[in-house]
């Protein structure tokens, strides 16, 4: 009989990809029977899914009553917060992910999988407190680890896909290039993931052996480039000059939505810069976990590749 593996998240980059990789893999597609959650199982998204014979359900780890129907007969539930930056991050983010957490105990789940991510104020020794995404998924971390549940934690690094997002601007000095703009300097290294394709990589491994991954946090990413490196595969890739540019922390700022996502920004910047983004050996935490999920990660050029930047 199958394993029921829930997946919340499951319109979103990190649980499409797990879907998507569980599919398509002979083994983990006969072992487990997917529950895709979702707040609207009504938008395109959710029906696409639907119509891969998927099971759809409606939850919401915003609304504990609906944790309980989602859960129910699960042996194994990926679960993920969603930062939102306003004066509620770190309240949502930790609520909500204990809030999967109990669920699960209570359903008698047998194993969970959390997205987290580093604890830049224990790392920095109260240096940076207001990391307040960050500190939130590892405070859950540290919860799930308190519970009688099996579980392990998958830790994204910076998403490729971001580099699609406005990262990138003509240089305003006019020369014809373009460049990445940050308050770091440019040694600083930033570990990449191409979120939609190796988070099933990451997680799937999990899948398959349990029992090895169990208590473990997987560092992914596929490489930790410097900015300059970044940037230079950049302009390999699309054969215009991409440039790094620091920028005093007051210009950058103005580029925020609002103070708090600017706070939590600039102090994740420089905590990276400081301390590295996965604490001390960031670079060698990274190529454990690569050695351990052993899949084909994608580099930063594989996928610019696929997904070029449009440069105009």
């Amino acid at each position: 009989m199958s394993k029921t593996l829930v997946v919340f998240g499951a319109t979103g980059q990190q649980g499409g990809s797990i879907i998507k990789t569980v599919l398509a893999s002979p083994s983990l597609s006969k072992t487990y029977k997917i529950r895709a959650v979702t707040r609207d199982i009504t938008k395109p998204a959710a029906q696409a899914l639907s119509s891969l014979g998927i099971e759809i359900v409606q939850g919401d780890a915003g609304d504990v009553s609906s944790l309980g129907p989602v859960l129910e007969g699960a042996h194994t539930v990926f679960a993920l917060t969603t930062t939102t930056y306003d004066s509620q991050c770190y309240t949502r983010e930790f609520t909500q992910g204990k809030a999967i957490a109990d669920a699960a105990v209570a359903a008698s789940v047998q194993y969970l999988i959390f997205s987290s991510l580093p604890h830049c104020s224990s790392i920095s020794g109260g240096k940076y407190k207001g990391v307040q995404s960050f500190d939130a998924k590892a405070d859950v971390e540290t919860y799930i680890r308190s519970l009688p549940i099996k579980s392990a934690f998958f830790m994204p690094g910076s998403f490729l896909q971001n580099f699609h997002n406005q990262t990138m601007q003509p240089n305003p000095i006019g020369d014809g290039t373009y460049a990445i703009f940050n308050i770091v300097s440019p040694s600083t290294r930033l570990p990449l993931i191409d979120t939609a394709s190796d988070t099933g990589k990451h997680i799937s491994a999990i899948l398959s052996d349990p029992e090895k991954f169990e208590g473990k946090s997987l560092c992914a990413s596929t490489e930790v480039p410097t900015m300059e490196e970044i940037c230079a595969t950049m302009t390999k890739m699309s054969g215009k000059t991409v440039v790094y540019k620091q920028l005093p922390e007051s210009v950058f700022r103005g580029f925020m939505k609002n103070e708090v996502q600017a706070e939590n920004i600039v102090q994740m910047m420089f905590f990276i810069q400081d301390f590295g983004y996965y604490g001390e050996g960031s670079v060698e935490k990274v190529e454990e976990t690569g050695r351990l999920v052993g899949w084909g990660l994608t580099t930063l050029g594989e996928y610019l590749r696929k997904h070029p930047l449009v440069l105009q």
